[in-house]
């Protein structure tokens, strides 16, 4: 059993990153274990966890499991957790309870915990004292051991605990099982080295470390060759991308080779403000399949916040360099992150906070309550804001936040946009949907034969968090 360790996790040295190519292997033995038998997988989190995901639902596919969209259906659950947000954290813990009744009617049931909530330590504590009857646990860094974990359960009829507390490597030639038929996520680096007060990511994702570019290209290479349109390029800080390779490479240089690749889209996330040069502004411009979209998160516009949080930038700084963004590439749209709430923020740095809002005007704005997580500096600070204060301060934000979306969705009425099609609305099966180059997202009235194209779409109507249109013939 392998448990993991908070103080292991905080470790940072100075040794190489190995890539490794051949980790993933599947001994013969293995490849029927999920003869006749399904899965089911439940998610939460980021889009590196759905790419997780995409990654864990092949390695079951190459073992014989089938996947299932009904959890009553399963012969193995495994729950893709998140550790950034203690809601996050309450419902999986709620969906474990709902699992346990099932498993008291399937006893042959297998049931995991892997993801960012299975690398820390507090949670496998519990898991260990309440949760003894799960199966299978495995953190980040060892998805590809799946099958050796799951064959080890099996065979001993016990709870397995595979959690590596490291800085990790890099690992390439992990199947993987596209969710989109013209979207796809390439991850171009892992973990994080900034350290944010609040943020458990160090902790659960590792050092940073970048893939070499050869393997991000090929693999973009090879999308396109799939008839794939739009690729995101994933990492939890992809403005540090290049960094600890040593080879004089960096975002804007990736950004420019990507593009050349002859993709129709790219888009990145997330940003951190401290790396987003110059240089990455002028190859976004200067490329139009590099889509007019960042997510810039600015979590507080208060400096004194700003330094408790550890985000290594000032309020001038920020909008210094969202002013640069807007004036450099046409027609971006700039979303954020913000949290309310963080210990010690008084009304005037809330005050400073909607004061930004009103200076950026954001496109749109994911916010949020602080959540204090375990083993995190801001977990050890003063929190004496009452939460009826905290809700009332999101609730004044979100309403700016929803007034700026709206105002720079009616800037698009009557306009003629780029979509990408992705599918049928789930609100209304005549509606299809897409998302213009901006990512906004669009429902469109139209045959089912436009999805998967890029159409111009006429805007007709415009909401706070959607537009409708009409395709524009010609």
């Amino acid at each position: 059993m392998l448990t993991p360790n908070l103080k292991e996790a905080r470790i940072r040295t100075k040794n190489k990153v190995s890539v490794k190519e051949h980790e993933y292997i599947l001994n013969d033995n293995l490849k029927t274990l999920g003869k006749d038998k399904k899965y089911y997988i439940k998610t939460y989190g980021c889009q590196m966890n759905e790419h997780d995901t995409e990654n864990i639902k092949a390695i079951l596919e190459d073992m014989s499991f089938l996947e299932t969209d009904s959890m009553d259906e399963a012969d193995l659950i495994l729950l893709n957790t998140c550790a950034i947000r203690e809601n996050a954290h309450n419902k999986v813990f709620g969906y474990l309870g709902r699992i346990k009744h099932l498993k008291m009617t399937k006893p042959n049931l297998i049931v995991g915990m892997c993801g960012c909530m299975a690398q820390e330590e507090s949670v496998v504590d519990e898991i260990l004292n309440k949760y003894k009857w799960l199966d299978i646990v495995f953190g980040t860094h060892n998805i590809h051991n799946l099958p050796n974990i799951l064959n080890t359960s099996i065979a001993q009829k016990s709870l397995e605990v595979e959690v590596l507390s490291i800085e990790g490597d890099v690992l390439e030639n992990i199947p993987v099982k596209r969710e989109n038929k013209y979207k796809a996520w390439v991850n171009i680096m892992y973990g994080c080295d900034k350290f944010c007060t609040y943020c458990i990511v160090p902790y659960t994702r590792g050092k940073q470390r970048s893939r070499e570019p050869k393997y991000i290209i090929d693999e973009v290479k090879k999308l396109v060759n799939d008839g794939y349109l739009e690729i995101t390029l994933l990492g939890q800080n992809v403005n540090a991308y290049g960094k600890d390779l040593n080879i004089n490479y960096n975002m804007a240089n990736l950004l420019e080779d990507v593009a050349k690749t002859g993709i129709k889209r790219i888009r990145f996330v997330t940003s951190h403000p401290w790396d987003f040069t110059d240089e990455m502004i002028d190859i976004i411009s200067k490329h139009d399949n590099i889509m007019p979209y960042i997510h810039l998160p600015l979590q507080s516009g208060s400096t004194k916040i700003l330094k408790l949080m550890g985000r290594r930038y000032t309020k001038d700084m920020y909008i210094a360099l969202f002013n640069k963004i807007k004036n450099k590439i046409p027609n971006v749209s700039i979303t954020t992150d913000i949290i309310v709430g963080f210990p010690n923020e008084t009304e005037e740095d809330f005050s400073e906070t909607l004061e930004v809002v009103n200076t950026c005007k954001f496109d749109s704005a994911f916010t949020f309550i602080f959540s204090p997580r375990i083993g995190t500096p801001a977990h050890r600070m003063k929190d004496d804001i009452k939460l009826e204060e905290k809700e009332q301060r999101l609730h004044k934000l979100n309403e700016l936040i929803n007034k700026y979306s709206k105002e720079a969705n009616l800037k698009y009425l009557d306009k003629i946009v780029p979509v990408l099609i992705e599918g049928i609305s789930e609100k209304d099966e005549n509606m299809l949907v897409g998302y213009t180059d901006t990512m906004k997202l669009v429902n469109v009235k139209a045959n089912k034969e436009y999805i998967g194209k890029i159409i111009n779409v006429k805007i007709t109507e415009v909401k706070t968090w959607s537009m409708n249109g009409i395709i524009e013939e010609g």
